[in-house]
């Protein structure tokens, strides 16, 4: 009976036994506290092209032009007051109102019916004219008071009532053809020493032109440390060989004058026979005639 006993305590379970069954399910575990997700890092590098135009952030969108708007600039330059270099400091400066407000945006667009002060003077944009002379002798385009002779604005009066001015000088010994307008920028473009557009000259001397001279001339030469390109020299067919064709860029009668006087001659007359394409071809001296607007678009383009 002992041993029996001994058998149980060894082996089996007692039934009532506090051992859990092997065979139940075992409870759920509990979800462990998840801290907050890392952000991925993107180690991707973007690839910028370089023919994309990246727009500015807070942008405005281009705006369309309106018919007959005109930039501020060429607003007050097509009026006469300045060029529009000059007139871009003028704005910059504060010095400019459009319909009484200051306006310091360069590229300005003026509207039709708007009112352009400029410096405190109110604008009237006049209409571009440009009118080409055949200067006689005894007129000059000097504006000094008291002055021997006569100016040549006096030869155009009555052609327009824009405010005009000539295009380069002449002094009154010499004759051909003066272009004047009231395009401020065109007068200045062709007063640039780097401007292209060709010029002819007839020029009479003291005595003939010796060949020698002409081939030197022809070449090029430097006058007061200023290079001189001439770009053609030529006797003048059916003439004596002191009437010379001279072709160069440059519009200052001063250097005709000085490369013959260079080489020991006396200039007797100089005579523009073309000006950057324009002729002297039915206009008699001392008369003028408004330019076509086929010649007005050549002059813009040379």
């Amino acid at each position: 009976m002992n041993d029996k006993q001994g058998n149980n305590s060894r082996g089996g379970s007692k039934p009532g036994g506090s051992r859990t069954n092997s065979n139940k399910p075992k409870p759920a575990m509990q979800k462990r506290a998840q801290g907050p997700k890392k952000a991925k890092v993107n180690t991707k590098v973007a690839v910028v092209d370089p023919n994309k135009i990246e727009k500015k952030p807070n942008q405005a969108p281009k705006r369309p032009k309106v018919k007959d708007e005109i930039r501020l600039n060429k607003y007050i330059s097509n009026s006469g007051a300045c060029s529009r270099r000059d007139a871009d400091i003028y704005i910059q400066s504060g010095n400019v109102k459009v319909n009484g407000v200051p306006v310091i945006e360069m590229g300005y667009m003026v509207k039709p019916g708007d009112t352009v002060n400029f410096d405190g003077m109110t604008l009237t944009p006049e209409k571009k004219v440009y009118i080409l002379l055949n200067k006689p002798k005894n007129f000059t385009t000097a504006l000094d008071e008291g002055q021997e002779f006569r100016n040549v604005l006096e030869l155009v009066k009555g052609s327009t009532t824009a405010k005009i001015a000539s295009v380069g000088r002449m002094d009154k010994n010499t004759t051909g053809l003066l272009l004047f307008t009231n395009d401020t920028d065109m007068i200045r473009k062709f007063s640039l020493p780097s401007q292209k557009s060709s010029k002819i000259y007839q020029v009479s001397l003291d005595k003939n032109l010796k060949f020698e001279d002409l081939e030197k001339i022809n070449k090029g030469l430097t006058l007061d440390g200023h290079r001189v390109f001439v770009e053609d020299i030529s006797y003048i067919e059916g003439e004596a060989k002191s009437e010379i064709g001279l072709k160069l860029r440059s519009s200052n009668i001063k250097v005709v004058r000085a490369i013959f006087e260079n080489f020991k001659y006396d200039v007797l007359r100089v005579d523009r026979v073309s000006f950057a394409g324009l002729t002297k071809k039915n206009l008699p001296r001392g008369n003028w005639r408004l330019l076509t607007d086929q010649e007005i678009i050549n002059l813009k383009n040379v």
